[in-house]
């Protein structure tokens, strides 16, 4: 049967087989995105909160331009001294706005935060929508330069651009958000997230750049790429970084096995579990933008944690113990 083979092309020492499941995901993400349906007509935007758009971000390092949406908390224009961390998502056009999403279903990543921060269940944050650049999206998020699909004649490559795509993060994007907007721009404070190959760009930037990003959101990464990259690339890093990483599958996807090896490869190079690894897996759940969506609350949880509030001077005074004086 075709799901028992799709787990075989998973075993290790395998050449994973690029499957239709994954064929068809390259092609739908590098279909340009627009902000009208298939019928012609004009999606209604869904953007909420406080929301920023730079429009044809301008990158020498990649030449090209790109929008990037930024989220910015409730409270960030009334608390003026006050600084956040920052969350950078990549494939920005389906964070915030169904209208420029893939099949008009967005994350809901701007209605998340603004519901989680008000509640006070998770610490105010900025988060930065990064959108992709269609047809290039599978060479600047992929590691290594593999094969696109093995069915083409002759055989299409990726250029591995996700380490230049990390230079345009760090040296050009980040730089900008942080002269900007009032963030916290220590690595401890930055995060960075994905789904599909975008998971996999997250985690493999986030391993050779830990010295930028430390807060990884890993959704449904594509492990099967060029023959486990991932996990080779994770085998050539001597000392575990200092990660904290939300990594996560469907039980639908047919690649659900080769996630679970990359969680026990983390494991095993010293990532605990609930620490700073917390692995989920979802039953039922499938390769889709409603399924990342469902799982962006429990990712900003673990990531993105209440601070405690700092005590006030007032406070601090009236609850000193007798005898201490300052």
């Amino acid at each position: 049967m075709e799901g028992e083979r799709i787990r075989r092309a998973g075993e290790p020492g395998q050449l994973p087989l690029l499957k239709k499941s994954q064929i068809d995901a390259y092609a739908r993400w590098t279909r340009s995105t627009s902000s009208t349906n298939r019928l012609g007509l004009k999606r209604r935007h869904t953007l909420t909160g406080n929301i920023k758009r730079h429009r044809a971000f301008p990158s020498k390092v990649l030449k090209n331009r790109r929008d990037v949406l930024v989220y910015l908390p409730p409270g960030y224009n009334r608390f003026s001294r006050t600084r956040y961390p920052v969350l950078y998502l990549h494939d920005g056009q389906n964070v915030f706005d169904a209208a420029t999403s893939f099949a008009g279903v967005e994350w809901g990543v701007d209605e998340t935060a603004q519901r989680l921060i008000r509640l006070k269940l998770i610490e105010p944050l900025i988060i930065v929508a990064v959108a992709n650049m269609g047809e290039e999206r599978i060479h600047e998020y992929a590691p290594t330069a593999g094969v696109i699909s093995p069915h083409d004649r002759p055989k299409k490559r990726s250029r591995g651009l996700a380490g230049t795509y990390g230079r345009f993060l760090i040296d050009e994007l980040k730089p900008f958000i942080d002269g900007k907007y009032r963030t916290k721009p220590e690595a401890d404070f930055t995060g960075l997230g994905g789904s599909s190959l975008g998971g996999l760009a997250t985690l493999a930037v986030g391993i050779i750049y830990s010295d930028t990003f430390r807060r990884l959101m890993v959704m449904s990464p594509s492990v099967w790429w060029d023959d486990f990259a991932i996990i080779s690339i994770l085998g050539f890093v001597r000392e575990k970084p200092p990660l904290k990483i939300w990594l996560d599958m469907g039980m639908g996807e047919p690649e659900w096995e080769q996630v679970h090896e990359l969680r026990d490869a983390l494991i095993d190079r010293g990532w605990q579990q609930d620490v700073d690894l917390k692995y989920l897996e979802v039953e039922g759940a499938s390769h889709t933008e409603a399924a990342w969506a469902a799982r962006v609350e429990p990712a900003l949880r673990f990531l993105f944690p209440p601070q405690p509030e700092p005590e006030s001077t007032f406070t601090a005074k009236l609850f000193r113990k007798p005898g201490k004086r300052g």
